[in-house]
């Protein structure tokens, strides 16, 4: 669903690339409650997309360091692998 209030920058998922990874995103376990997944996604996706440093990521995603965190957290566990291939299975990439 759009919400016409908020702005889907470039380097931004839109809604429909949004779905199709979310399944794979571990859910929040016990503890401090976690930062919204999409702003950390956005973040993360914004980092790889333009080369920014972590440091350098603008603030409307959170601390750098959570999405570094969350980044390593990810990669590690092979996230990415299976929501690329999610992706892919449906033809959904975007350049």
């Amino acid at each position: 669903m759009l919400d016409h209030d908020v702005v889907i920058r470039r380097h931004e998922l839109t809604d429909a690339e949004w779905e199709l990874p979310a399944p794979p995103i571990p859910s929040a376990g016990r503890g401090r409650p976690r930062a919204e997944d999409r702003r950390v996604i956005n973040g993360m996706v914004h980092k790889i997309r333009t080369g920014v440093s972590w440091r350098d990521l603008p603030e409307r995603y959170g601390p750098w360091k959570t999405l570094y965190t969350r980044f390593r957290r990810s990669a590690i566990g092979s996230v990415f692998t299976r929501a690329l291939q999610r992706i892919q299975a449906r033809g959904g990439c975007r350049r």
